[in-house]
C-alpha cells in the first residue's frame, strides 16, 4: 500500500523498528540496571505545592519484586486477573509491575467507579485478587461477595480480617522474587483495560506484553525521549490506558523521573514544572484550558518543556496555540490512540506539527479510510470514512467476545469507529465519531448505561441521552427526558435535581448528566429507533 506519510517523519525516526519480544516490565529493569540511583519517581501534593517522597530506580525495581513475590505466596499465578483501584500513587506503580513480575494481568478499574460498575468489571474479568486504598476499600468489601475476589490487598493499614492484607506489610515482609514465571510475550497478556470500544458494551481489551512494550518503542522513538534525562509531569490517571503509557510505562522505558500527581491541580503542575525543570507534560485538553484560565499561568517559568503529546480529546487550535505560546515554543503536539491499540497509532511529526490534525501513522503502523458501511473498499485522500489500523501495538481481541472481536478486527485491521480522512501527504483528520460515545474531558460515556440507569427511576416514561459541545470538557452529557404523567414534581428544577442525584448514586460523576432536558416526546424513526442525532 502507499504510504505517503513516510517523507514526513520526524529526523532521525525509522519507518521500522526492532520490537524485543520481552515481559513488559523488562524495560523497568533494564532502566534499573543503567540509572539505579536516577529518581523514579516523585510522589507530589499538587494542591499544596510540595514533594511528598521519591524512589530510586533501585527501589522501584525492588519494591515490585517483593510485592511480586508476596502476589506468588498468596497463589497468584501466570494469567491470573488481578485488579487495582486506586488513584495516582507510588503504590499503583510498584502495584502494577509487581503483578506482571508475578506472571499475572493487570486490570485497571477506575477510582470514581460506584459498587455495580466496579462488581461488572470485576465478574467479567474473573479478578482473583484486588489492590485497593482505604479509602476505597469499603466499595470493595461490599461487592466483593460477588466476585470471584479470593485476596483484597489494602495500601497502608488493613483491616484485620481473613483475606485481607496491607501491600506495604506485604512488601515489607518478603524477599524480592528471582524465579519469574516464563511469559510468551506475544500471547500472554498484561494489560486488560476495559473500553466501551466499537459497541458501547464495557470490554476488556487484551493487550500483550509484546503489544505494550512495541508501542513503548514507538512513543519512546517518535517523541526521541533521552534516556536518563528527561523529567515528565504525570498528572493524568494511571487507570486509563493513556495514563498507563503515556505518564507511566513509557517514561519509565526511558529512565525517566515522573513527578506523580494523584490528582490534577493546574497551578501544582506549574510549580513543578518550574522546579523540577519538567521536559514533557502530557495532558488532555481540559488540562491546558485550566493552566491558560490562571492569571498567574504567565508568571512561571515553563521554557524547560519540549514536545508532549495530547490525549483523550481533540485538541481546539485555539488552546494549542495559546499554551504554546505561554510556553514561549511549540510544545503540544495531537496525536489519536484507542486502548485497543496500547494505545498510540498517530502523532504529528515533532518538526512539522499541524493543528487540527491527528498526525501520520507511528513506525511499523498503516492506516486508511474504508466505507463506513461495510468497511470493504478503501476510499481515496479527501474523502471521509472510517478509520481502521493495524500494526504491532494493536490488541489480540476483547476479552470472552468473540463476536465483538470479529466485528472490530478484521484481516489484521483495526476498525475504530471513527470517521476520519486523509490528506494528500498522509495525513489523517477525525472528523466524527461512528458510533454515539460521548468524550467529556477525556472520559468516554456510552448513552446507552446512562439511559439504563434513567429508565429504572420510576418517574421516566422515556430518555435518551447525548453529547452536547461543551467548551471546557468538549463534550458534557445531556439526557432528554419524557416524564409520567403523575410524576409529581412541583418544578422542572425539582426534577432536574432528583434525576441528577438518582444518577449520581449509581454512575461515576463523568457520566451523570449536566443537562436534563425534558419533552413530551422523543423523536422516533419508522423503525423504533430514537434519532439522536435530531436531538444533537
Amino acid at each position: 500500500m502507499d504510504r505517503p506519510w513516510f517523507r514526513f517523519y520526524p529526523p532521525g525516526v525509522p519507518p521500522h523498528l526492532d520490537y524485543p519480544q520481552v515481559p513488559l516490565y523488562r524495560l523497568l529493569q533494564e532502566a534499573a540496571a543503567r540509572f539505579p540511583t536516577r529518581t523514579a519517581l516523585i510522589d507530589y501534593d499538587g494542591e499544596a505545592g510540595r514533594e511528598l517522597g521519591a524512589k530510586d530506580y533501585r527501589t522501584l525495581d525492588d519494591e515490585s519484586d517483593r510485592f511480586a513475590a508476596a502476589l506468588v505466596a498468596l497463589g497468584i499465578g501466570k494469567g491470573d486477573r488481578v485488579a487495582y483501584f486506586l488513584q495516582n500513587s507510588p503504590s499503583l506503580v510498584v502495584g502494577f509491575y509487581g503483578i506482571l513480575k508475578a506472571g499475572g494481568v493487570a486490570v485497571p478499574c477506575n477510582p470514581m467507579y460506584r459498587e455495580r460498575e466496579l462488581a461488572h468489571q470485576l465478574r467479567d474479568c474473573g479478578a482473583t485478587a484486588i489492590l485497593c486504598e482505604p479509602d476505597l476499600y469499603p466499595v470493595v468489601q461490599k461487592v466483593a461477595g460477588r466476585t470471584a475476589l479470593q485476596h483484597i490487598l489494602v495500601t497502608g493499614a488493613a483491616p484485620a480480617q481473613p483475606g485481607i492484607y496491607s501491600m506495604d506489610a506485604l512488601v515489607e515482609s518478603h524477599r524480592p522474587l528471582r524465579q519469574y514465571p516464563a511469559i510468551n510475550p506475544v500471547q500472554d497478556l498484561a494489560l486488560l483495560p476495559y473500553t466501551g470500544g466499537t459497541t458501547g458494551v464495557p470490554k476488556g481489551s487484551m493487550l500483550s506484553h509484546f503489544n505494550l512494550v512495541a508501542n513503548a518503542l514507538q512513543f519512546k522513538s517518535w517523541f526521541q525521549y533521552r534516556e536518563g534525562e528527561e523529567v515528565f509531569i504525570a498528572a493524568l490517571p494511571l487507570f486509563h490506558i493513556g495514563g498507563i503509557a503515556g505518564a507511566m510505562s513509557v517514561p519509565l522505558a526511558a529512565a525517566a523521573t515522573i513527578v506523580l500527581f494523584r490528582r490534577f491541580h493546574p497551578r501544582g503542575v506549574l510549580q513543578a514544572i518550574q522546579k523540577y525543570q519538567a521536559t514533557r507534560f502530557l495532558g488532555v485538553p481540559t488540562m491546558y484550558l485550566a493552566i491558560l484560565n490562571l492569571e498567574e499561568a504567565r508568571s512561571f517559568d515553563l521554557a524547560s518543556l519540549q514536545p508532549s503529546r495530547t490525549s483523550a480529546a481533540p485538541l481546539p487550535r485555539a488552546v494549542k496555540e495559546a499554551f504554546d505560546k505561554l510556553v514561549g515554543h511549540e510544545v503540544l503536539i495531537e496525536g489519536y490512540g484507542l486502548t485497543e491499540a496500547s494505545p498510540l497509532t498517530h502523532a504529528n511529526p515533532t518538526h512539522r506539527a499541524r493543528a487540527g490534525s491527528i498526525g501520520i501513522p507511528l513506525p511499523d503502523t498503516d492506516a486508511r479510510v474504508v466505507d463506513p458501511e461495510e468497511g470493504t473498499r478503501v476510499l481515496p485522500v479527501g474523502e471521509v470514512g472510517e478509520l481502521v489500523v493495524r500494526g504491532p501495538q494493536v490488541m489480540k481481541g476483547y476479552w470472552n467476545q468473540p463476536g465483538a472481536t470479529g466485528a472490530a478486527l478484521r484481516d489484521g485491521w483495526l476498525y475504530t469507529g471513527d470517521l476520519a480522512r486523509m490528506d494528500d501527504q498522509g495525513y489523517f483528520y477525525v472528523v466524527d465519531r461512528k458510533k454515539d460515545v460521548i468524550n467529556a474531558a477525556g472520559f468516554k460515556v456510552w448513552p446507552r448505561e446512562v439511559e439504563e440507569v434513567l429508565y429504572q427511576h420510576p418517574l421516566i416514561r422515556a430518555a435518551a441521552v447525548v453529547g452536547v459541545p461543551d467548551t471546557y470538557r468538549g463534550e458534557t452529557v445531556k439526557a432528554v427526558v419524557v416524564l409520567k404523567g403523575d410524576h409529581g414534581f412541583p418544578s422542572p428544577d425539582a426534577a432536574q435535581e432528583e434525576i441528577k442525584a438518582f444518577c449520581r448514586r449509581e454512575l461515576a460523576a463523568y457520566k451523570v448528566p449536566r443537562i436534563v432536558e425534558f419533552r413530551d416526546d422523543l423523536p422516533i424513526s419508522a423503525a423504533g429507533k430514537v434519532l439522536r442525532r435530531v436531538l444533537r
